[in-house]
């Protein structure tokens, strides 16, 4: 899953997208570079209370709608592979799946509730990513007695109240929530156990792109942490991580089809 921020605020690219023309250059750079997905998001979600201050801005719906439109429009006539929307907003999920959107990544976990309802509705896959608290406080209120079990539970809880809104079982994806309300020994164990998440049954996407925890461990901005980006797919590889979201999509799409050759070659003839 190839990210594509239209936002000026993202922690790692924001501000180089917003401009629609790049912004769509840059996708379909993306998919010819093989990507299977584009997540577009046109809020940033960069949270608060730790590394990024007060985290960022909620953007109002039209505002949102006008940063998405005219590059999701664009690109629906001009790639074929799946799009996402990134959004805690179920107006605007409802609008980006009418103007084309195939499925809807929504990092608050319902706080939304209606999201599950247009998903429902449209038939849209969803995804639904851990998170816990509001987004500019979250970093500074942490605490989990276990974080592995505590995520399982809580996005078995969301699983069952998307399906209570009518979205079909199999259509949900779930994600652990990389940075969100957790700290950096926090990610790492959940990345460590990540595996156990297998138990809830549904396709595991991990986000773990740039983020300040893999920072913290090298002591390198946002720009310089490939490598230590790819250490954290190759363990969501040997976790069965369905899908990895990533900004380097040419890098990641190489280093896992190496990965794929070597663990491959120890099957039958």
């Amino acid at each position: 899953m190839g990210v594509l921020n239209l936002t000026p605020d993202s922690f790692s690219d924001g501000g180089l997208w917003m401009d629609p023309s790049r912004a769509v250059d840059r996708a379909e750079e993306m998919v010819a570079q093989g990507a299977d997905l584009l997540d577009l998001g046109a809020e940033s979600t960069r949270p608060g209370g730790g590394v990024y201050g007060n985290g960022a801005q909620t953007v109002p719906v039209e505002e949102e709608l006008d940063r998405l439109l005219p590059v999701l429009e664009r690109l629906r006539e001009r790639v074929s592979v799946p799009l996402s929307v990134d959004t805690r907003k179920s107006a605007v999920a409802r609008v980006a799946l009418e103007a084309g959107a195939d499925l809807i990544n929504d990092i608050s976990c319902l706080s939304d509730p209606e999201i599950a309802v247009v998903a429902a509705e449209s038939g849209s896959p969803l995804v639904l990513m851990h998170s816990r608290g509001d987004l500019a406080s979250m970093q500074s209120r942490i605490h989990f007695d276990d974080v592995v079990a505590e995520v399982i539970q809580d996005l078995a809880g969301a699983i069952e109240r998307a399906c209570q809104q009518g979205v079909s079982r199999d259509q949900i994806v779930i994600d652990p929530g990389i940075g969100f309300g957790k700290n950096g020994q926090q990610n790492l164990e959940l990345l460590l156990r990540l595996d156990e998440l297998q138990q809830l049954d549904r396709p595991i996407l991990v986000g773990a792109s740039r983020k300040s925890f893999i920072g913290a461990v090298i002591d390198q901005p946002a720009a310089s942490r490939l490598p230590g980006s790819l250490a954290t797919i190759a363990w969501a590889a040997s976790q069965r991580a369905a899908m990895v979201r990533v900004h380097d999509v040419a890098e990641t799409v190489q280093f896992l089809a190496v990965w794929e050759a070597i663990d491959s070659a120890g099957g039958p003839p």
